[in-house]
């Protein structure tokens, strides 16, 4: 079941707007929460450009879907959109495959994998991993807001 909290359209985001969404560890899957977090995105920030937002939530809704699929269990998208920051959250039933990009910063020459991780560390403010009790895991990345213009993702601080 999806679920979502929306801001009016129109209205000016003060304090705080969540979304959340649940789905499938599927490439359809994260693909659909994709697509519904970037009209909820559309609604409640329309002045930002949503580019690098789009990219992250690409990237972590699709490493939950190869990387932390567990038959049966579902993952769960969630924003957070307040006047200085975007998080992004992805949680996953795999707690013990951990993100790690891959050795040296680089991906494979030859590999068809690999690059994500060195995307997000690239465009993300901010982005890490928790442990999500009882044995999933929460992959985070964060963009920060110009005050409550534009979001501007530009690498880690």
């Amino acid at each position: 079941m999806n679920q979502e909290t929306v801001t009016a359209p129109g209205e000016p985001t003060v304090g705080t707007a969540h979304f959340r969404t649940t789905f499938p560890t599927t490439a359809r899957g994260a693909h659909t929460a994709r697509h519904a977090a970037e009209r909820w995105l559309a609604t409640v920030a329309a002045d930002d450009d949503m580019a690098t937002p789009s990219l992250l939530i690409a990237e972590l809704t699709a490493n939950a879907a190869l990387h932390g699929r567990v038959h049966g269990r579902n993952a769960r998208l969630v924003l957070t959109l307040t006047s200085a920051t975007l998080r992004i959250e992805v949680t996953d039933a795999r707690g013990e495959r951990l993100p790690a990009p891959p050795p040296g910063a680089e991906a494979p020459d030859d590999g068809e994998s690999g690059r994500g991780l060195l995307l997000v560390t690239s465009l993300a403010d901010a982005w890490g991993c928790e442990p999500y009790p009882p044995g999933g895991k929460t992959v985070w990345a964060e963009c920060a807001r110009g005050g409550i213009g534009p979001l501007s993702c530009e690498g880690p601080r």
